[in-house]
């Protein structure tokens, strides 16, 4: 069996019934000056913790870098980002559970150090231009150090991205093949309003140096010039055949950039998985499944697209935003997705909106105007109410009153 159709197999492992919903937060730690935690001290505190726990400690070139409990993971993105993975739930009640032990277990714990946890989209000092993302030390870990060094010649916002900036990610669950393909280019045709609906600043009139006139989706903008060959809407998801053949292609000709294997990290550059294959670095011919599997999951995790396809599709158009926040926009996204009613009206509603570069367009104009932003022949704030409303009618009643918190931000009634 090939690597490819491996991939192929792998995704297909994860059509499923259920209705899950995991959701991912990145927060800062920083002190009341807004300077990030350092990566030993934040090091041996997962480490005291995961023991406490009685947790699997996850290490990364021999530092303890987080760790797994039954109900969420903690890990450490590039700068200390400290996020939290919550396994998934089809009930948002529990998700806020699981969340709000996450909370109190680590809040008091920081304060006694002089720290405090921050949901922001990007780090305020860099955000205000107090200080230079190069400023920031990132983590001693291989993985990063190739990264950076890459993401310096690739575009002109890797230092943004890797040490200030941070994600609230949501996973869902697909039935099918057919199913995957509807779900994800619904969720990127509304993409452009899921991003403006889910900005979360600190300062409101705040750009980024080359863009004074886009003072919107400031994270999206570092993801679009980091590197085009791995991020922005899923390479050819829009054309005629899209499926699980395809995915497996954009993933095997991915630039790797780096490689995990056997738990060696080493620097590959540009060169893709099927580079490494032809070059003999690794046999396709993999007759370890853990090996495999672990495989699989590092070359998928090196593309950065705004929807990252797995077991499950996931979500990365949001800003890290407080919990209520988060959650509300759980039930957003719950009412849409696993309501065939919501996806039908939406895929007739959208159905002129028809290549990438339509929906890249609608992303640009919001950088600029916000929620005044004309997007598919509506204002963007008309499209945030009508999605939520739409969201709202087909949730089960249990669930609709999460919603309430990102309705009020968004000011719809």
């Amino acid at each position: 069996m090939s690597l490819k159709n491996d991939i192929k197999e792998y995704i297909r492992k994860g059509e499923s019934d259920s209705k899950g919903l995991g959701l991912e937060i990145e927060h800062f730690v920083i002190n009341d000056e807004g300077i990030q935690i350092g990566f030993h001290e934040v090091s041996s505190l997962i480490d005291s913790v995961a023991k406490d726990l009685n947790a699997e400690v996850i290490y990364m070139d021999g530092y303890p870098v987080g760790y797994l409990t039954d109900e969420y993971s903690i890990t450490l993105e590039p700068a200390c980002q400290f996020e939290i993975s919550i396994s998934p739930y089809s009930d948002i009640a529990k998700i806020r559970q699981v969340y709000k032990k996450f909370e109190d277990l680590w809040t008091p714990i920081l304060k006694e150090r002089g720290y405090h946890i921050e949901t922001k989209g990007n780090l305020p000092l860099v955000e205000s231009g107090k200080i230079d993302p190069d400023e920031i030390t990132l983590s001693p870990k291989k993985r990063y150090k190739y990264m950076d060094a890459y993401f310096r010649k690739s575009g002109r916002y890797g230092k943004y991205m890797m040490r200030a900036s941070a994600s609230t990610q949501i996973s869902v669950d697909f039935r099918s093949e057919e199913d995957l393909v509807r779900k994800l280019n619904v969720l990127q045709k509304i993409s452009p309003i899921l991003m403006i609906g889910m900005e979360n600043k600190s300062y409101p009139d705040s750009t980024l140096k080359e863009h004074p006139d886009k003072p919107h989706l400031f994270r999206i903008q570092e993801w679009d010039d980091l590197d085009a060959s791995r991020t922005g809407f899923y390479p050819h998801s829009f054309e005629a055949g899209f499926g699980y053949d395809s995915i497996a292609d954009t993933i095997l000709n991915t630039p790797l950039i780096l490689l995990t294997d056997n738990g060696e990290t080493t620097d590959v550059g540009s060169d893709t998985a099927n580079d490494l294959f032809d070059k003999g670095v690794i046999d396709e011919a993999v007759h370890d499944q853990n090996r495999k599997t672990k495989l699989i999951e590092h070359f998928i995790s090196m593309g950065f697209f705004h929807y990252r396809v797995k077991k499950y599709i996931e979500i990365r158009v949001a800003d890290s935003v407080p919990l209520d926040r988060a959650l509300g926009y759980v039930a957003l996204i719950k009412g849409i997705v696993y309501s065939d009613e919501s996806l039908a009206e939406l895929e007739a509603e959208l159905s002129g909106v028809d290549t990438l570069e339509k929906i890249q367009q609608a992303v640009e104009v919001i950088e600029t105007e916000g929620y005044n932003a004309d997007v598919y022949g509506l204002k963007a704030k008309e499209w945030a109410a009508h999605i939520a409303h739409l969201a709202l009618k087909h949730l089960p009643d249990e669930d609709k009153e999460y919603l309430e918190s990102v309705r009020t931000f968004w000011g719809i009634s």
